[in-house]
């Protein structure tokens, strides 16, 4: 039986019991008592892009069994799976067993599609830095994807929210570089380069704040990124990656370049500093140059666009077209127009008499 996912599971799953697996990570387990003192095991289960919770009663068959089952463990369900409305998915009769080495490795990648997709994205980052101008941002730019390649492509972009899955940091930068080059043809007196590199830094940080265990889908908190925070974490990552830069030989060609050296660090920090846009959420200081309001600006387009689509993915359906509201957009959500299109002509059957 081919595994399938969770977002699968729960496009397929009905009132008619199916049979289906699944390979995933046990996230967290824990033994509960409901308040009549019925005792059960609730399991947490996650493939990286969706969470999945059964619970084990006492008088099931698999209670004992479920009971030792420890978290980061990563196993194969097989059984039977019914969706019963008020209670959920769950299934009815199954079994489970752990995942061998190839196994755990496969689905930490993600599926296939996703794989393919982040691939492509990293592809299109490097490209795209390759091409910059002014050969500080893209020395910087080249260095730090050349160093921190694996920490990226396991970032997310965020904890909840928005790309919050292994390598969602890397869509969401890519999405982005799409995004500000578009723009940057239409504002063609901004500095291109200093835009793009902001859209690569500008999260930076999460990779000390947002990232996933090297062998797992559990995103730790991390106290330096609880007490420092993704924007200082980014500004102090430049400025390290900077002064390596301007101790080694080739700096010393940057002297005849305009403009100076200092102030590309300078401005490059300030887009870091303001991309959130406010001081309540989280900016130090507010954007105050046309490059800064830019990225703001493609940082809040992306990440709200994504959560329109994981919106309509998940949300329950209120009415005709209308998904309940997903956190944190503050109302429900509607269905888009679809592009227009000419209908299909009905096909020839083949049939006399029929109109």
């Amino acid at each position: 039986m081919e595994p399938i996912t969770i977002r699968e599971l729960q496009r397929q799953a009905g009132e008619t019991p199916f049979e289906a697996a699944l390979r995933l990570q046990l996230d967290q387990a824990a033994s509960k008592e409901t308040r009549q003192g019925k005792a059960y095991v609730e399991l947490i289960f996650t493939d990286g892009l969706d969470s999945l919770t059964i619970r084990v009663w006492a008088d099931h068959g698999m209670f004992s069994r479920a009971q030792h089952l420890r978290a980061p463990m990563f196993v194969q369900l097989s059984g039977q799976w019914v969706d019963r409305g008020q209670y959920g998915i769950e299934p009815l009769a199954w079994d489970f067993r752990e995942l061998d080495d190839e196994e755990r490795g496969n689905l930490l990648r993600g599926p296939e599609s996703l794989r393919e997709k982040q691939a492509r994205d990293f592809t299109d980052i490097v490209e795209t830095v390759a091409g910059l101008t002014d050969p500080r941002l893209r020395g910087l730019c080249l260095r730090f994807l050349d160093r921190y390649e694996d920490l990226l492509m396991r970032t997310a972009a965020a904890r909840n929210y928005h790309h919050a899955r292994r390598g969602g940091l890397v869509e969401h930068v890519a999405q982005m570089m799409r995004a500000a080059v578009a723009l940057l043809g239409v504002y063609e007196e901004l500095n291109a380069d200093l835009v793009i590199t902001g859209v690569l830094f500008h999260d930076c940080g999460k990779l000390w704040e947002n990232r996933y265990q090297k062998l797992g889908f559990t995103m730790p908190h991390r106290e330096v990124g609880e007490l420092v925070g993704h924007i200082s974490l980014g500004i102090e990552l430049i400025n390290k990656l900077w002064r390596e830069m301007c101790e080694e030989e080739e700096a010393q060609s940057w002297e005849s370049l305009t403009p100076r050296t200092e102030d590309v660090r300078l401005h490059l920090m300030h887009l870091i500093a303001s991309h959130h846009g406010t001081h309540e959420f989280g900016s130090p200081v507010l954007p105050k140059t046309p490059e800064a309001v830019l990225l703001h600006f493609v940082d809040n387009i992306d990440a709200k666009l994504e959560m329109f689509k994981e919106g309509y993915e998940k949300s329950p359906l209120l009415g005709k077209n209308v998904f309940e509201r997903r956190r944190p957009i503050y109302h429900s959500t509607v269905r888009p127009l679809p592009k227009c299109a000419e209908k299909a002509a009905p096909k020839d059957n083949g049939l006399p008499g029929e109109d």
